[in-house]
């Protein structure tokens, strides 16, 4: 694939998101390393997919602590925090900007973070007085994003990563098929989405 990312052809950039964000399968639980999952709203999930089963939800503060570790590493602008706090976290949480912008708003206020410009973008960094907060509060501040993560069980994450397989491999057959292949793709995906519905209602039927 070649030229710049917003030139390429939409399969490209949609078999490439699932590369990055997909394709990474190692395992790990409870803060060890396990490769980048992908955030929640990449393909195949789109937004309001509910994020990972049993996933907590952010608590307020969560923002403001991830906000002044990372920052403490290296200037960031919002996006860069958004992105490393999902990365972080496995893919676990991605906080929205409406979370983001405001917590950097509050702590500019306070004088602990000031806007700087790097490279020609707009970032944030840690005043003198904010990075003496964090020195003091580092045991308190943490890993905010390991408790995103760390109360997602295995096999939910081997279950993600299979149905981002799944995606991956019916793109190569939409960029490389002919019509034929295509179309035997589609009836592959709709008889696997059936048969997933059969499971519940299966159960449900059990039940009654």
């Amino acid at each position: 694939m070649t030229g710049t990312y917003a030139n390429r052809h939409p399969l490209d950039r949609l078999i490439g998101a699932l590369y990055m964000h997909g394709g990474h399968r190692g395992g790990h639980r409870h803060g060890r390393h396990r490769g980048h999952r992908g955030g929640w709203g990449d393909f195949p999930f789109g937004p309001g997919f509910g994020g990972p089963p049993n996933a907590r939800k952010a608590r307020r503060g969560d923002v403001r602590a991830a906000a002044l570790v990372l920052l403490d590493e290296e200037p960031r602008n919002g996006y860069q925090l958004m992105q490393e706090i999902e990365r972080r976290s496995d893919g676990a949480w991605r906080p929205s900007p409406g979370s983001v912008y405001p917590a950097m708003q509050q702590l500019e206020d306070e004088g602990l973070v000031r806007t700087t410009e790097l490279d020609g973008r707009r970032v944030f960094e840690l005043t003198d007085e904010g990075r003496k907060h964090v020195e003091e509060k580092r045991e308190e501040l943490g890993a905010p994003w390991e408790a995103f993560s760390k109360d997602v069980s295995d096999e939910s994450w081997d279950m993600i990563g299979l149905m981002k397989d799944v995606g991956f491999a019916a793109v190569q057959v939409l960029r490389a098929g002919d019509e034929d292949q295509t179309e035997q793709a589609r009836k592959v995906l709709t008889d696997a989405k059936r048969a997933l519905y059969l499971i519940l209602a299966d159960e449900e039927a059990d039940k009654a």
